[in-house]
């Protein structure tokens, strides 16, 4: 068994476990497709998820879905390719001129842990089982 693959699933579960309290909260979630909503159902994490590559939405009807949410934050868990990293930018930058707080810290983590092994959100589920198997749980 290796250690730092145990310590990749720990922080991992970790930083799941937060978000999905998060989303407890009433704290606005940000995907891309309904691929990533139904991945974090899977991992038990449920709320206020709204995906951004729906029904064509433009840039403009994005911003305005989230802005009638009236939530107090927004968590931005887009993709970890080179478009999701603009649009993660993109949101940001517009969501905070609007006073909106904007949450990109489990991005951030998520990209950090498995960016280089997974390219999106619904990925996670698979990669969560894989470093399972791999660490012998």
């Amino acid at each position: 068994m290796s250690t730092s693959l145990q310590r990749k699933a720990e922080k991992l579960a970790q930083l799941l476990e937060r978000l999905e309290t998060e989303a407890a909260k009433n704290a606005l979630i940000v995907v891309e497709g309904q691929n990533d909503i139904e991945a974090l159902t899977e991992l038990s994490i449920q709320g206020n998820i709204i995906s951004v590559k729906t029904a064509g939405k433009s840039f403009l009807d994005i911003l305005t879905e989230i802005e009638e949410h009236n939530t107090n934050e927004v968590i931005l868990l887009l993709d970890f390719d080179r478009r999701g990293k603009e649009l993660t930018k993109r949101l940001k930058q517009r969501l905070e001129e609007k006073r909106i707080k904007v949450n990109v810290n489990f991005w951030s983590k998520l990209h950090a842990l498995v960016g280089h092994n997974i390219k999106d959100i619904e990925g996670l589920p698979a990669y969560m089982e894989t470093l399972k198997k791999r660490i012998g749980n």
